[in-house]
């Protein structure tokens, strides 16, 4: 089965969200940005790969390192489609959740 993820699907993934946040900071190596995690460079690299792939980070080689940036487009794209995904029904829904959550915690106290 063939399928193609998009931008709010790749940035949905934990590691890859993380991934974003680090870039948005300051473009870093695979390197840099793996230090900061658990897994492999390789694994790293292949998430940064996907990212690319939808357009939210681009590489650049600078001698033997590829140094990897946020595409600025790429995520103001993301956040039109977060803008057209999140709708009143979904503050409803969180202002819902939260107001059940405090009733469950006000009655086990």
């Amino acid at each position: 089965m063939f399928w193609v993820i998009d931008a709010l699907s790749a940035a949905a993934e934990p590691t890859r969200r993380r991934i974003l946040q680090l870039l948005a900071s300051q473009p870093r190596t695979v390197s840099s940005i793996a230090a900061e995690f658990t897994i492999t460079r390789s694994a790293i690299s292949q998430h940064l790969l996907l990212l690319a792939d939808v357009g939210l980070v681009e590489a650049e080689k600078v001698g033997r390192e590829r140094i990897y940036r946020v595409v600025p487009e790429g995520l103001r794209q993301l956040q039109a489609e977060i803008d057209r995904f999140w709708t009143a029904e979904l503050d409803l829904l969180v202002t819902e959740a939260r107001a059940l959550k405090s009733q469950r915690i006000e009655r086990d106290h």
